[in-house]
């Protein structure tokens, strides 16, 4: 199955994040999972940087579900290009999409992957209503 991106998004972050020897497997490529700390890292940068960190008294963002399709293999020494795109607010969601490329390699997708995120009130343990600000940052 192809990753597509969907047609109507908004890219909202961008970020260049380093391989580590120790995100290698066995085989000598990138473990799997490092793919989604790479997704989570981008996620959580972008979020910090759109004053959208989680408020364990109040709301914020839970992810619901998260994603990878895997394309290529990375390799260490590198660098990984992460771009974020956003997509589809919801009453209480939006989607999140990430493409991942290397810095010597631009845009050729190694990985992409994404996630529903689903604004919460924690002490309620509730899906709440997009803040009108979150919804504007979001939306296509």
């Amino acid at each position: 199955m192809k990753f597509e991106l969907p047609e109507v998004k908004k890219l909202v972050f961008e970020m260049t994040i380093p391989i580590r020897w120790g995100d290698m497997d066995a085989m000598g490529h990138v473990n799997n999972t490092s793919y989604f700390r790479y997704l989570e890292t981008i996620r959580i940068d972008w979020m910090r940087a759109a004053g959208c960190q989680p408020d364990p008294q109040g709301e914020g963002p839970v992810i619901a579900n998260a994603f990878c399709n895997f394309y290529k293999q990375l390799e260490y020494p590198g660098q990984v290009v992460a771009k974020m795109y956003t997509s589809d607010p919801a009453r209480t969601t939006f989607e999140t999409w990430v493409t991942l490329e290397r810095d010597d390699q631009p845009g050729l997708v190694y990985a992409a992957g994404g996630a529903t995120t689903i604004w919460v009130n924690f002490p309620l343990q509730k899906a709440q209503t997009l803040p009108d600000w979150l919804r504007t940052l979001v939306t296509p």
